[in-house]
């Protein structure tokens, strides 16, 4: 029996390599584990059919030694909004749910060339709107710490099949969070990458400035060889990053520098997560790091801004799903009875609510009072960072205000949009951020996983690579 929940990416290509077990047995392991827990947690919308064959094609490459890498036999799970030809995917939507992809993700592209196997598509929130994986068309994911409560959001169903031992790491997308939160909540590693150096293309758009996919792992080394494997400029995207565009600027940081705006984390944060941020401040202190307060003044504003310019995005991503097309239809008395009924019947609660504010942002006499002056207060915001940055290598938060909440909890929208307070600036900014284990709270008798947030200039990865090994003390 392989114990799916003590091997990161590393050790499993070690025995793969040394024959010590076959990718069709890590499969059959990961198959094994989600027949068990996946009916109560609902991390998986859907197990892929053809998961054997594939990972017996890997096992084929290692025994041949031919065009193998460490993803090779790898099984990875796959947030349902990122397209993986001729499969299933519904962004978590009754309006896609009859949808199959009609081509691969430059991201899907890039980890078949490497070898790795998708394990099935797992649970978010509907079209990526939500902290909570509750929005889903398809039921609640629950977190495997502790079934009452959620696993986060919108890659909930990500971050759970990890954590229980359903893939080895996975793919989510990350528009305000929606990578870091949940793999706080259910205590893994996700990684939020600089805004364009991973390909969008065959993403499912919400907010297209401030989408990125992201990697979700058990280490540091997991989420690290991920992005790796799927970073790069892309033909198909105008927004992923040439080399030339990727070079850093600004002076030169002594990298073991790392600033705390203390005046915005103070604001509404559980006690506990408190206590928690400032034992991992002593805990980076005694690893040599100096520690300094830094000011962003303007970080204040960030969720206002944030839940201005996303709704108005996703409206507009939105208009494309009408029932003509592709997806779900249903008959009215008209045409644009058709796209009435059929919007109305394929859309959820808060899908519905984003695109109505949205629309009302875009609107005439709107649009410079709001989407205008959101975006003129995010170049400030983005000014702040690019200020500490010179004095700092690295930046650090608190991944959430509050560690995993209860099922049904926060039934305001408002209480739900304040707890990616700490994660949309990183959104707004397009700097990538880190998510890391950093410790254990308690809620009656259940044990709840909390995360560290670690921020770093554009295209910086490895600095959050190198404090996140440091702070969790990998090799």
């Amino acid at each position: 029996m392989i114990d799916i929940k003590k091997l990161d990416i590393k050790m499993a290509n070690k025995h793969l390599i040394d024959g010590d077990f076959s990718a069709v047995e890590l499969a059959e392991n990961c198959i094994k584990n989600i027949q068990e827990k996946n009916l109560k947690i609902n991390a998986y919308l859907e197990i892929y059919d053809d998961i054997l064959k594939k990972a017996a094609e890997a096992d084929d490459k290692i025994k041949n030694k031919k065009d193998i890498s460490i993803l090779t036999g790898i099984p990875l799970a796959l947030k349902d909004n990122i397209l993986y030809q001729g499969k299933r995917v519904t962004a978590g939507s009754k309006i896609l749910e009859n949808y199959t992809a009609t081509y691969d993700a430059t991201v899907i592209k890039k980890l078949k060339e490497e070898g790795a196997v998708f394990i099935g598509r797992t649970n978010l929130d509907e079209f990526a709107m939500g902290s909570s994986t509750e929005n889903s068309a398809y039921g609640v994911t629950k977190n495997p710490y502790d079934m009452e409560r959620v696993a986060g959001g919108s890659s909930g169903g990500s971050a759970a099949a990890v954590a229980f031992g359903g893939a080895l790491a996975a793919l989510g997308s990350d528009t305000g969070g929606s990578v870091r939160q949940p793999a706080s909540f259910c205590g893994v590693v996700g990684l939020k990458p600089t805004y364009g150096a991973v390909s969008r293309y065959g993403l499912i758009a919400m907010g297209s400035s401030l989408d990125q996919i992201g990697p979700i792992g058990k280490t540091i080394s997991d989420v690290e060889i991920i992005f790796n494997a799927i970073e790069g400029n892309d033909k198909m995207d105008s927004t992923s990053l040439f080399e030339n565009r990727r070079q850093i600027s600004g002076k030169d940081i002594e990298e073991k520098s790392i600033g705390i705006p203390s005046d915005f984390i103070n604001d509404g944060i559980d006690k506990d997560i408190f206590e928690n941020f400032n034992d991992s401040i002593k805990k980076l202190k005694s690893l040599g790091y100096k520690i300094k307060e830094i000011t962003l003044p303007n970080i204040k504003h960030s969720l206002a801004v944030y839940y201005i310019i996303m709704p108005a995005e996703a409206s507009t991503n939105l208009a494309r799903f009408d029932g003509v097309r592709y997806g779900l239809r249903k008959e009215g008395a008209d045409m644009i009875g058709d796209y009435f009924e059929t919007r109305e019947a394929g859309f959820g609660i808060e899908v519905k609510r984003r695109i109505m504010l949205g629309t009302h942002i875009l609107s005439s006499g709107y649009y410079d009072a709001y989407y205008n002056k959101a975006n003129a207060v995010r170049n400030v915001i983005k000014y702040d960072f690019y200020k500490a940055f010179s004095e700092v290598s690295a930046i650090i938060t608190p991944t959430t205000p509050a560690p995993a909440f209860k099922i049904d909890e926060k039934s305001n929208p408002l209480s739900m949009y304040l707890a990616d307070i700490f994660t949309v600036p990183v959104n707004l900014t397009g700097m990538p951020a880190i998510s890391i284990p950093s410790g254990i709270v308690a809620r009656g008798k259940a044990k709840l996983p909390v995360g560290l947030q670690i921020i770093a200039p554009h295209m910086r990865e490895d600095i959050l690579f190198n404090i996140g090994r440091d702070f969790l003390a990998e090799k």
